[in-house]
């Protein structure tokens, strides 16, 4: 049985934060990620970089709020959804943590070594190149792992919803897909970097998270005070 409140609260958080999380990263300074001279060159002239990386740490924390929230709508306490649940809450947890130190490297270690760089004598360039360039792969490394625990936590939450049929089971699956996505941006964040591949499957995963949240606060609203919810 699900209330209708309970499940609303994860559904406001997620939509909120993934609105909120996007649109931050719109502002985000572009240019050609794996062209480290090209890209360096406009971070260091970037004014809003410090801005955008906060915003972009307070949506996926809203984000991960939501899913926690849903982990506490669903209320399961026994057999394998219960234990699918708890695990997905850890994951999200540890992603969280992830994307903290992810946007310590990103948003203020990076910035500080390509302003360096940028700014330092043609003698010295060549050097300043370079530890902005280890910062850069730093950032790769926590930015894959990041990927990796919070794919995970959306296969494990969309694999107790499925078991759970406290909602649609196919909403579950449709989590899963999304956590399958973020794999796969794990993945190729930590063989290839910001490649073209990487942003398809940052925009896959956008369109099937965009998908379940909407169908998630669709139930939510569309349900009576409690109600039993299956696919």
């Amino acid at each position: 049985m699900i209330d209708r409140k309970t499940l609303r609260l994860p559904a406001v958080l997620l939509a909120a934060g993934f609105i909120f999380y996007v649109i931050m990263g719109l502002f985000h300074t572009g240019g050609p990620a794996n062209d480290h001279e090209v890209v360096f060159a406009n971070y260091a002239s970037s004014d809003s970089w410090t801005l955008v990386h906060l915003g972009q740490l307070a949506g996926m924390a809203v984000i991960i709020g939501g899913l926690l929230a849903l982990y506490f709508a669903l209320d399961v306490r026994t057999g394998g959804a219960a234990w699918m649940a708890r695990l997905g809450a850890l994951s999200a947890g540890v992603a969280l943590g992830l994307y903290c130190v992810l946007q310590a490297i990103d948003g203020v270690a990076l910035k500080q070594a390509v302003d360096t760089w940028a700014s330092a004598p043609a003698a010295e360039k060549t050097t300043h190149f370079a530890g902005a360039e280890t910062v850069r792969w730093l950032e790769w490394g926590a930015r894959s792992y990041q990927s990796f625990m919070f794919g995970l936590a959306l296969i494990l939450l969309g694999s107790a919803v499925a078991l759970a049929a406290r909602l649609p089971r196919a909403l579950g699956y449709l989590m899963g897909l999304s956590g399958l996505a973020y794999l796969v941006q794990g993945w190729v964040l930590g063989s290839d970097g910001f490649s073209a591949t990487n942003t398809s499957a940052i925009l896959i995963g956008y369109l099937l998270m965009l998908a379940w949240i909407i169908w998630l606060a669709a139930v939510a609203w569309r349900t009576k005070k409690t109600v039993a919810l299956r696919s």
